[in-house]
C-alpha cells in the first residue's frame, strides 16, 4: 500500500473543510501575540507530547525559516518529559533533529 501525505488526502478527500480549516490556521497565525518563531515551537511541543512524529518533521523546516534554533528545537522537545513521559522524546526528537539538519 501507497503511503500518501495525510494532508493531501484530507485536501483531496473533502476539499470543503480542508479550506475552512486552513481558514481556520491562518486567523490563529494572525492574531498577532505570538511570531511565527514561537508559534512553531509550541505547535511542534505540542505534537511531540502526542508522538506526532509526522507533524513534528514537517513544522521543523517552518521553525527554522522563523529563526528557531536547533537548541530550541531539541529543548522544546525535550520539554514534553514532563507533561507526558518519555514518548515524543522517543518518537519525535532524532526526526526533528534530522529535519533541521537537513533543510
Amino acid at each position: 500500500m501507497e503511503i500518501k501525505n495525510p494532508m493531501e488526502v484530507f485536501q483531496n478527500e473533502a476539499p470543503e473543510v480542508a479550506a475552512a480549516f486552513n481558514n481556520l490556521i491562518g486567523a490563529l497565525s494572525s492574531t498577532g501575540g505570538l511570531d511565527a518563531r514561537t508559534q512553531q515551537l509550541i505547535y511542534i511541543g505540542m505534537k511531540a507530547s502526542q508522538g506526532d512524529a509526522g507533524a513534528v518533521i514537517a513544522h521543523t523546516p517552518m521553525a527554522k525559516q522563523a529563526g528557531a534554533t536547533r537548541e530550541e528545537l531539541k529543548d522544546t522537545i525535550l520539554l514534553t518529559l514532563t507533561v507526558s513521559g518519555i514518548k515524543g522524546v522517543v518518537t519525535c526528537l532524532q526526526g526533528a533533529l534530522s529535519a533541521y539538519d537537513n533543510c
